[in-house]
């Protein structure tokens, strides 16, 4: 199904899809979910410029029948003012692994529950160990909803573009600078929401909160600043910022003010945030117990609702965001719209889905790889269940190929498991029926792109292992 030149795969949209020049006209739009697969392979395994031309056609295609990246900050900014109410709580899904099966899940899932309040999203250290750059991953999630029937706004979020508090201590502007090269990468690739993470350089060791988070908020604010020259004509992009790590100690509202006092000051005209990330219990991936089960955790569900609410009425905001989700007990779920917060981040209950469905002999492989090539994984005092737990993740750029043409009962399995999970969620955050506000609040802006003539620089590998997911 790859097309291995421009005529093979101009070839295999005949009769349905026109392309003159830089144009791309739809001539059978009931014939375009039959091309998406071929198309959505070249776009992620092809080489050179066959590659780089499929996933210009899914941009186009998209804009054409109206499916279009855009961004949430609108959204968000009309919760915060309330005109729109604060009733539901937006999932923003890690979509790591076999992405076009299971975004494709995912909008099945939202087309019967007209579902519009939703994000797909990749973190910094997931772009790195998935093997999906930012131009892969919008392709994979655009077709997936051009093949499913979806229509709307599709809100792609870059996650935790974190900065490593070791490497901004060996070189701070270096660091920096790795950021907001891959916020220029992520933009142009159709990520118009990105959330800024610089609470790794909140110190707690200051005795003023201001101290404590004032790095935490100066970057933030030159990210932010750094952002908003990268918009194009007609979006805002939807940033975020983060108060707390997850994994560490929980948020408090003083906090909360000090980082966005701050802030403020350091920001000027700039559109600011539309959301603040918080602490409030969780981590990501859950804590693992040594026979690689899951420990229990608790949701300090008091503290989110103040932090969400303050940050609506001081501020403007969305409200709070509440990380490391997706392996919290299901009675969890239908808490979060009670207490307003606005979006919910859910990553590796999903993975974990798909690995406890793949056959044995896949999984057996993936774990003879990370004892191969990632043995400092390896920790003392811990088993080799909860490593494997722990690492797996790692496995799945290596694997990507392989997982995404697993037998067609297989991935029919695997898919239906993860739409029942999407509808679940989407149930319990009560964003059934949003798909109309998404639209009415959400500036549609379409945006065309030159037919490439040449294949895209490849983007050098970073290492991620320090970052969080």
């Amino acid at each position: 199904m790859q097309a291995e030149t421009i005529d093979e795969l101009f070839g295999q949209l005949a009769g349905v899809v026109n392309v003159v020049g830089d144009h791309v006209a739809v001539e059978d739009e009931l014939a375009v979910p039959d091309k998406m697969d071929g198309l959505v392979y070249t776009a992620v395994f092809g080489q050179g410029l066959p590659r780089a031309t499929a996933r210009w056609l899914i941009w186009e295609i998209g804009q054409a029948v109206g499916v279009y990246p855009a961004s949430i900050h609108e959204l968000y900014m009309a919760i915060g003012r309330g005109d729109v109410p604060a009733t539901f709580t937006v999932p923003a899904m890690n979509i790591r692994a076999m992405n076009y099966n299971t975004s494709r899940a995912v909008f099945r899932a939202a087309n019967k529950m007209d579902v519009g309040a939703m994000i797909f999203e990749i973190a910094r250290s997931e772009i790195g160990y998935t093997g999906q750059r930012p131009a892969e991953y919008t392709a994979a999630v655009m077709a997936a909803a051009i093949k499913e029937g979806y229509r709307g706004p599709i809100y792609i979020q870059g996650d935790h573009f974190q900065i490593s508090a070791a490497r901004y201590v060996a070189d701070g502007d270096a660091e920096v600078q790795a950021v907001k090269d891959l916020m220029v990468e992520a933009v142009d690739a159709g990520f118009y929401n990105i959330d800024i993470d610089t609470s790794t350089l909140v110190d707690l060791s200051y005795p003023t909160l201001d101290e404590q988070q004032r790095l935490n908020y100066t970057l933030c604010a030159d990210l932010t600043n750094y952002a908003r020259q990268l918009e194009p004509d007609g979006i805002t992009i939807s940033l975020g910022g983060e108060i707390g790590e997850v994994g560490h100690k929980n948020s408090t509202v003083e906090e909360l003010h000090a980082f966005m006092q701050g802030y403020r000051r350091e920001l000027g005209d700039a559109a600011g945030i539309s959301k603040i990330s918080v602490q409030t219990g969780t981590s990501h991936g859950g804590v693992v117990l040594p026979d690689g089960t899951l420990a229990d955790v608790s949701v300090d569900f008091d503290t989110l609702k103040d932090l969400s609410q303050v940050a609506r009425a001081a501020y403007g905001l969305g409200g709070a965001v509440q990380h490391g989700a997706s392996t919290l007990p299901d009675n969890a779920f239908g808490k979060f719209p009670e207490v307003g917060a606005v979006e919910i981040h859910l990553a590796t209950g999903f993975q974990n889905m798909i690995y406890d469905r793949l056959p044995e002999d896949v999984v057996a492989a993936a774990y003879d790889y990370l004892r191969e090539h990632h043995q400092n994984e390896w920790k003392p005092g811990k088993t080799e269940d909860q490593v494997l737990y722990s690492a797996r993740k790692r496995a799945i750029g290596a694997f990507k190929r392989e997982w995404w043409y697993l037998d067609a009962a297989k991935q029919a399995e695997i898919g239906a498991a993860l739409e029942g999970k999407f509808a679940f969620l989407f149930e319990c955050l009560q964003v059934g029926g949003t798909l109309p506000v998404a639209e009415k609040v959400t500036s549609r802006v379409t945006i065309h792109k030159l037919r490439p003539q040449t294949a895209a620089a490849a983007v050098a590998a970073e290492d991620v292992s320090d970052l969080a997911d």
